[in-house]
């Protein structure tokens, strides 16, 4: 499968099957022990956050994805899946992993 990653820093922490990801356009849960992850899909291209939105602990893998940000269930408080950054409040933001796709493995940057 030719899916690219929003980022490659070191990632070497195996979060899932390629198979496994959600369908591109959208969004997904994927743990790493007693860690959550949000996983979106947006072009072929894989992008690892933290699954907790920092307004008010929404579940952003439970949420959609809009104008290449992953959208909070909760109250709609929107992320970047390059930076982090969200558009409702610019000094909240989530935290974004280096993802690299090997072989039938993503692996995530921890």
């Amino acid at each position: 499968m030719s899916e690219e990653s929003m980022s490659e820093a070191n990632p070497k922490t195996r979060l899932c099957a390629v198979g496994d990801l959600p369908p591109d356009g959208g969004v997904g849960e994927f743990s790493i022990g007693n860690r959550i992850f949000c996983v979106a899909k947006i072009n072929g291209q894989v992008a690892v956050l933290d699954n907790e939105c920092p307004h008010h602990g929404g579940p952003l893998g439970q949420g959609m994805l809009e104008d290449g940000k992953v959208v909070c269930p909760w109250h709609a408080y929107a992320f970047d899946l390059k930076t982090g950054g969200c558009t409702h409040q610019p000094k909240i933001a989530v935290k974004v992993y280096g993802v690299k796709i090997e072989g039938n493995d993503v692996l995530v940057a921890l």
